[in-house]
């Protein structure tokens, strides 16, 4: 560059004078970004506040949420518990000392599935009946007796004393097998078939006792005792047989109160006035 070019352009830049070039924002443009800054400032709190909020009303602990404590055996729930979608445990108890409860507003059902989710049983609570599916029922005490039992082929009851508390008694629409069919204490057995027959049959006999008091028979058609290999015996001191047939007297004047048991060839029984002899036949006008 020629020695008076310089010289020029320097007079000039010394006569004009530095020129400064502002380097930012200003103005409204800076009013509004400190506007939101504050803004942003102020929501990171709201967030912030609402965050510890949430965080004391819900309980949020190290160990947990709210009634649900982390230990090491499993979850912990403390208070009523309501779970909207399937809950899946291997093992579900309540705190030592405490009942368990499960209550919903319809059915309460339990099912048991095999390795291919078929159910095999399902317990089914619900507001009419409890419904139990599977293939045998068992009910046992603590030491392992059985108490009762059902399947497809027979129902067992395994305890000693069967005790009907129903005011009509207990119906059985076929025939019942047992040993042994008594009455509580002080109170009568009764053993009645409205409108069919009642059969009673053993292999090596039947006993009928009445230890404290007396024993009857009613039908409305006829009662029958048969034997057919042994014997009928009526032991007691005294035997009636009351509402049995008259025959007639064969003397017109004797007023006798003895009386002699007479059989017709049908079965039937009667009475004719006893005499020297037998006076059945006598008065066999009464078997016609």
């Amino acid at each position: 560059m020629p020695q008076e070019q310089y010289t020029h352009r320097s007079t000039m830049q010394t006569s004009e004078g530095p020129q400064v070039y502002k380097v930012g924002i200003y103005g409204w443009r800076k009013r509004c970004l400190y506007f939101f800054v504050l803004l942003l400032m102020i929501l990171i709190l709201v967030n912030l506040a609402m965050t510890i909020w949430i965080l004391k009303v819900m309980n949020f602990t190290i160990d947990g949420m709210g009634n649900l404590r982390i230990t090491e055996k499993g979850l912990k729930l403390e208070g009523d518990s309501e779970f909207l979608k399937p809950l899946y445990a291997k093992e579900i108890r309540s705190r030592p000392g405490n009942p368990l409860y499960f209550q919903s507003a319809r059915n309460v059902t339990v099912n048991i599935l095999n390795e291919k989710t078929k159910v095999l049983t399902r317990l089914v609570t619900g507001p009419q009946a409890v419904e139990a599916h599977s293939q045998k029922f068992e009910v046992k005490t603590l030491s392992g007796k059985l108490l009762f039992s059902a399947d497809d082929n027979e129902v067992v009851v395994g305890a000693e004393r069967l005790r009907v508390l129903g005011a009509e008694g207990t119906v059985f629409p076929k025939s019942i097998e047992t040993p042994n069919v008594r009455a509580d204490p002080f109170k009568e057995l009764r053993l009645e078939s409205p409108t069919r027959a009642l059969v009673m049959e053993a292999p090596k006999g039947i006993e009928i006792n009445a230890e404290a008091g007396s024993l009857k028979a009613t039908c409305r058609t006829e009662l029958r005792l048969e034997s057919k290999d042994g014997e009928i015996t009526l032991n007691s001191a005294k035997i009636k047989l009351p509402n049995l047939p008259q025959g007639s007297s064969s003397s017109a004047g004797s007023r006798q109160k003895i009386y002699e048991l007479c059989v017709c060839p049908n079965g039937r029984l009667f009475l004719s006035q006893a005499g020297t002899s037998s006076t059945c036949q006598i008065n066999t006008s009464v078997c016609l």
